[in-house]
């Protein structure tokens, strides 16, 4: 399954090097987030079952590590290769990495399955009608949450309608999952108590506020401050390297002390503080404030990362350590498209409500991003004025947003229990 989620990725990344119009673009998005959605899961699932529980938060930190490299130098490169060469080459550049993933993964992860079902009897057991309903009442879901306030009216029915029919697509889906217990795409059996169901509302909500500020952020710089996308990635560099040794010092941490609570408390904490720091960005905001409350954010993100993470697996009963596993990384990934389409809604309507009172035209808001190159060639003035207040009234909502969110995720988790880490490691793979 590793190779063929590499496998996976890299056509993908194929498919967006040489597309010549958005749709194949977006196919070819879509085939590599199958690929690197794969990735992570399976690389976390087999750490489930090869390290126990106690040693995992060192291996976890390792992961991280090389994601937070990622994180640091592709945003750079990026803007980089986009000012300077060509937007293909950000993913010609990943063809590399995936022929050295590739051999890496074929020769040195050598695994037997203690069980042994067919490639038949795995794609019958797959629960494919739970995946189909959860992805279209999802995307439905998303999409009125994009229209309302920006392109449609909530009241309107352009909204209303994707939103009602992605709530009782979401509710079906639970339904069937409870339907269909033996094997069903989202085991009912993880959430069996109020600390699992907390510790996945944590994972959710820090892929919902951590992504909404590695996007937000560079925004903020390449509008307000007129930064290139080069320097955008730059400027967020003390979010990304202090997230790395706040996940490495709770891994170690945790993995003495036998604890995870005080991590997530702790993170939430330190990192709604930080979030409330971004509420004050604006034209004057000296850039050492700026990169002090990116570091602090950095630090209280890798904190809850890694802790979560722990702390999952340590609610979770033994045979269902690995679920959990893949579960953490569903959640987290399923709140960054939720974080985007929230705070882009939030941020729209904010900037045009300010832009209205202002007496400009709102359709500046709906095209916030494009609108940034023609302010670089605007003259000074008034309206030059007005137009840049009207981008700090749409962050500052965004970041009041992000702050509240993260501060419910500081108050849910102290409803997680405490529980052992020091548990029986059941394995369903023999390692070569």
């Amino acid at each position: 399954m590793l190779l063929l989620s590499l496998i996976f990725f890299t056509v993908g990344t194929i498919l967006c090097s040489v597309a010549h119009n958005f749709t194949v673009l977006l196919a070819g998005r879509a085939i590599q987030g199958i690929g690197g959605g794969g990735i992570i899961t399976i690389t976390q699932v087999i750490f489930c079952d090869i390290v126990p529980l106690r040693q995992r938060p060192k291996y976890f930190a390792m992961v991280l590590g090389s994601w937070s490299i990622g994180s640091i130098v592709g945003p750079v490169v990026g803007g980089a290769l986009v000012e300077n060469a060509s937007w293909r080459w950000c993913f010609h550049i990943n063809y590399p990495f995936c022929g050295i993933g590739f051999v890496v993964a074929a020769c040195f992860v050598r695994m037997n399955a203690t069980t042994h079902l067919t490639i038949s009897q795995k794609l019958k057991q797959t629960d494919w009608i739970g995946a189909i309903i959860f992805i279209g009442s999802f995307t439905s879901f998303l999409i009125g949450l994009s229209f309302g306030g920006v392109q449609h009216p909530w009241t309107s029915a352009a909204t209303l309608a994707p939103l009602i029919v992605g709530v009782a697509g979401i509710a079906a889906f639970l339904g069937w999952q409870v339907y269909k217990k033996p094997h069903s795409l989202l085991p009912m059996s993880i959430f069996y108590n109020w600390s699992a169901i907390s510790a996945f509302y944590c994972a959710m909500i820090n892929g919902l506020v951590l992504f909404t500020a590695l996007y937000y952020v560079p925004f903020f710089f390449m509008s307000v401050r007129a930064r290139s996308p080069t320097r955008a990635g730059i400027d967020i560099f003390p979010a990304v390297c202090f997230l790395v040794p706040g996940s490495i010092i709770v891994s170690v941490l945790t993995a003495r002390l036998g604890r995870f609570r005080w991590a997530i408390w702790l993170g939430w904490a330190i990192t709604t503080t930080a979030c409330g720091l971004f509420i004050i960005f604006d034209l004057q905001t000296k850039e050492v404030v700026i990169y002090v409350a990116l570091a602090i954010f950095g630090i209280g993100t890798g904190m809850v990362l890694t802790s979560v993470n722990v702390g999952i697996q340590a609610i979770s009963k033994v045979e269902d350590c690995a679920m959990a596993a893949s579960m953490y990384g569903f959640f987290r990934s399923l709140g960054m498209p939720i974080g985007v389409a929230l705070s882009g809604t939030v941020f729209q309507n904010a900037m045009s409500s300010k832009l209205t009172a202002l007496g400009l035209p709102t359709q500046i808001a709906h095209d916030s991003e494009q609108y940034i190159f023609h302010l670089r060639v605007m003259a000074e003035g008034a309206e030059k004025s007005a137009i840049l207040e009207s981008y700090i009234h749409g962050f500052h909502a965004v970041f009041i947003f992000v702050t509240a969110i993260s501060a419910s995720a500081l108050i849910v988790s102290f409803v997680i229990r405490k529980f052992s880490m020091d548990k029986v490691l059941l394995t369903a793979f023999s390692v070569k």
